[in-house]
């Protein structure tokens, strides 16, 4: 087995997941989108913009990058849903690309993580494990604080296009994608 191929769905999922979250938040009002809300971050805006700047910070990492911590200078540095939503795709385009370049001895290789004081080295495999955890834990969030407002949260646990799944199969054109890039050539 390819041992790249679980990677390469997880950052098409983390994509797809994204895209789904961030079109139903695009549908709240501003006042719904950053209103006080129970979570780890007090707001969708403030949760989703949190995923945000931590893929920047990571994500730069693995493409060799050195921006380090000025990453989350600022916490919030988009103020709609649909600047988060377009910041977001191109974060996620960016670590597809990452993953679509590695191969399994890419999985190895060390990547230099740079923190306020030092340079964290972690491994490419390690390292984007810990990004679609840190990526689900607080979609899940977000998830559930819009399930307080008007606007039903989105399914985020299935990922196929093929099938029973036509609005899947739709995002799955406006993205860009098919069920063959995802899983395997």
């Amino acid at each position: 087995m390819d041992a790249v191929l679980p990677y390469r769905a997880m950052a098409y999922n983390n994509g797809w997941a994204n895209h789904r979250l961030l079109a139903a938040c695009q549908l709240l009002s501003q006042a719904e989108f950053t209103a006080p809300r129970t979570g780890f971050f007090p707001s969708l805006r403030a949760t989703l913009n949190h995923i945000l700047i931590i893929d920047r910070f990571y994500i730069d990492a693995m493409e060799g990058g050195t921006l380090g911590p000025a990453a989350w200078a600022n916490q919030e540095p988009c103020e709609t849903a649909s600047l988060l939503r377009e910041a977001q795709a191109e974060m996620d385009r960016r670590l597809i690309a990452v993953v679509e370049q590695l191969d399994n001895a890419g999985l190895d290789r060390v990547v230099n993580v740079h923190r306020a004081d030092h340079v964290q080295h972690e491994r490419m495999d390690r390292l984007l494990l810990h990004l679609f955890q840190h990526q689900i834990h607080h979609r899940g969030q977000a998830h559930a604080m819009l399930s307080a407002t008007n606007v039903a949260p989105p399914q985020l646990d299935e990922f196929f296009a093929e099938g029973e799944a036509p609005l899947r199969a739709s995002e799955f054109a406006e993205l860009g994608w098919s069920e063959e890039i995802v899983w395997g050539r």
